[in-house]
């Protein structure tokens, strides 16, 4: 078999908006358990204004919430188990009362894109046995049970386009506003690129140990004035520095303000790219500086921005919609937790 058999992954059919309380919708079409699970007997766990949804629907949510339970036989974490089964019971209801507002509208799959739908859910299976199997094992052996659980799927994403997806999207303009509201959110501070040579000396240290960390350090601060490049710094660093940036050659990339030792920090921002420090006690250790690149603080540009800024409101509107409309749902609904 190909992987799992998620709907929603090949097919396309869901909108997974952001976070775990929305109904990722592959339980109704997904793959067999795992065959270690014994729990779900199709016990009903919920009547949602009189459709029953049951504990398997409600296990398979469970793992969608937290994956990695099929690699533990199905398995969860005892001490998040409830807030997974209440995060997946919440799923499956909104995702009951979606299909159910689905069907009040008179929203049709047409032929052509359910047919398509199946076929490329077929196409999950590497043999015509393990697809009948899976049948056998979840859709009561029915091709037209089949089909009904995918035509649900693709209803279910057709109104959460409409209330969600199409709602969330922002146009440039609209990303332009905000960026120009909130300049303090896009400015970067001062920042400097460096790379370190540490001799530690730990935070108790004897006179002598002390004195000799910083012999050390003077040592390795002639061989590091008389490097010409990053290169040269980054392989001293490799062989004497005693911090774990030593595998990188030392090197930090970019840091701003408040990122590093104080002590360190002064130094740093008071020297030009190329330029080599003297040894700095930061407290635990000497430390030999190199710095490579400075920027004083700026506003980057919305161009830079725009891709994650985008990203970031587009799924922050996504969530409040999801929200708002689950909240309208369940407004009216009949939920008996059974």
């Amino acid at each position: 078999m190909k992987a799992t058999f998620s709907i929603a992954a090949l097919v396309v059919l869901i909108s997974v908006v952001a976070g775990a309380q929305v109904a990722s919708h592959t339980p109704t079409v997904n793959t067999t358990l795992p065959a270690t699970v014994t729990g779900p007997t199709d016990r009903p766990v919920v009547r949602v204004n009189g459709a029953v949804l049951t504990d398997r629907d409600l296990v398979r949510e469970m793992m969608n919430v937290f994956p990695y339970a099929r690699q533990h036989g199905g398995k969860f974490p005892k001490d998040s188990e409830t807030e997974i089964r209440k995060s997946a019971l919440r799923n499956i209801e909104f995702e009951e009362l979606a299909y159910q507002e689905a069907k009040r509208r008179g929203l049709v799959v047409l032929a052509p894109k359910l047919n398509q739908a199946v076929k490329d859910f077929r196409a999950q299976f590497d043999t015509e046995a393990e697809y009948q199997q899976y049948l056998k094992a979840e859709q009561k052996g029915s091709l037209d049970e089949l089909r009904s659980k995918i035509r649900r799927a693709i209803l279910i994403d057709m109104i959460l386009k409409s209330e969600v997806e199409n709602r969330a999207k922002l146009t440039d303009v609209q990303l332009r506003a905000f960026y120009a509201k909130n300049p303090d959110r896009f400015r970067k501070p001062d920042s400097v690129s460096i790379q370190t040579i540490t001799i530690a000396y730990g935070d108790n240290p004897s006179a002598a140990d002390k004195q000799k960390a910083r012999q050390r350090a003077e040592d390795a601060l002639k061989q590091a004035k008389a490097t010409k490049d990053y290169e040269g710094f980054g392989r001293l660093a490799e062989k004497v520095s005693m911090d774990d940036w030593r595998v990188m050659m030392g090197d930090h990339k970019w840091l701003h303000r408040g990122r590093m030792p104080e002590a360190v920090e002064k130094v740093a921002f008071t020297m030009k790219a190329g330029q080599v420090s003297d040894t700095i006690d930061a407290g635990d250790s000497f430390v030999i500086v190199r710095v490579n690149g400075r920027e004083d603080s700026h506003l980057v540009a919305f161009d830079e921005v725009k891709p994650r800024l985008k990203q970031d409101l587009e799924k922050q509107k996504k969530d409040e919609l999801r929200a708002a409309f689950d909240q309208r749902l369940r407004k009216n609904a009949k939920i008996e937790e059974l």
